[in-house]
């Protein structure tokens, strides 16, 4: 096994009290305290930041310079459906869009408990729809999205195939929820080194509120995965979702989807917004490749 980092270790020690504020700190107060850091996010020069409206959803664009108008990239952030967009995540999308020289929009969805299940994943198409009507094809917007935005990611996939919408032309998922039902479980004993079980459970609640977790679209590993787009899954060893991840990998490879599931040794959920390890830049620049590489790869309709 390849020997830790200092970067490694360093980020190791601030999960303990990463998990303390996860299960103690009210929603509210946290994202109040998100709102301000929003205020300091500290960007590459060449890449600009600008807050819009896509038809009435909150989002942030983030333009690399002499980035092409008509490519865009959908991300959909995670924080368990209750947490709004971090400075983290504005950092770590900036890395993929420099490396993908591509405009990124990021989605900051509607919040749980307050706007339970379908608020978010309304959002997330309304922003995907207005990208197209901003003149982009479908075959040059790709999607991604982390922990609860992975959920948002599959399961606006699985809407848009069922509503026959066109489809965009990849999507990346990283440490994706993807069981809110409670089917699967991990070994007993098991402790994950970021997310506290009671801090999951109760982040699943607030999202379900009083519907059926059973519903694809809230729980995607129930769904039909037939039709969708190439998927790339980026998922630590020692995390609780790692199951998750390893059942959609095998999900979407029996309907024949074509997916690529990477477990990536020692790392915790959502390792990547910690941007000095190794293992960051080495999942970012691999989620780039795949997603740029499917850029404009379907033919443009007849």
């Amino acid at each position: 096994m390849t020997p830790s980092s200092s970067a490694e270790r360093r980020a190791r020690a601030c999960l303990p009290a990463i998990r303390f504020l996860q299960a103690y700190v009210p929603f509210p107060m946290a994202n109040r305290l998100i709102r301000l850091g929003m205020a300091r996010v500290r960007l590459p020069a060449d890449v600009t930041r600008e807050a819009l409206s896509a038809d009435g959803v909150s989002c942030e664009r983030l333009t690399p310079r002499d980035s092409p108008n008509d490519r865009a990239l959908l991300y959909l952030h995670g924080g368990g459906f209750v947490f709004g967009l971090t400075p983290l995540h504005v950092e770590m999308v900036a890395h993929l869009a420099r490396q993908m020289n591509i405009r990124a929009l990021l989605v900051d969805y509607r919040l749980a408990p307050e706007h339970p299940f379908p608020a978010a994943l309304d959002d997330c198409l309304t922003a995907y729809r207005w990208l197209l009507r901003q003149g982009l094809a479908a075959r040059n917007v790709v999607v991604a999205g982390d922990s609860a935005g992975g959920n948002l990611t599959l399961t606006s996939l699985l809407k848009l195939r069922d509503e026959g919408g066109p489809l965009p032309a990849a999507a990346a998922c990283l440490s994706p929820v993807a069981d809110l039902a409670g089917r699967g479980s991990p070994p007993p004993g098991f402790r994950d080194p970021l997310l506290p079980r009671k801090a999951v459970g109760l982040y699943s609640r607030s999202y379900v509120a009083e519907h059926d977790a059973r519903d694809p679209l809230i729980s995607p590993v129930l769904g039909d995965w037939r039709g969708l787009p190439p998927l790339l899954i980026h998922v630590g060893e020692d995390e609780l979702l790692r199951a998750d991840a390893v059942r959609v990998a095998e999900l979407a490879r029996a309907a024949g989807v074509e997916v690529r599931l990477e477990i990536y040794p020692r790392m915790w959920h959502v390792w990547q917004i910690f941007h000095g390890l190794p293992q960051t830049v080495q999942s970012l620049d691999d989620i780039a490749r795949f997603l740029g590489g499917h850029l404009g790869a379907l033919p443009a309709p007849a």
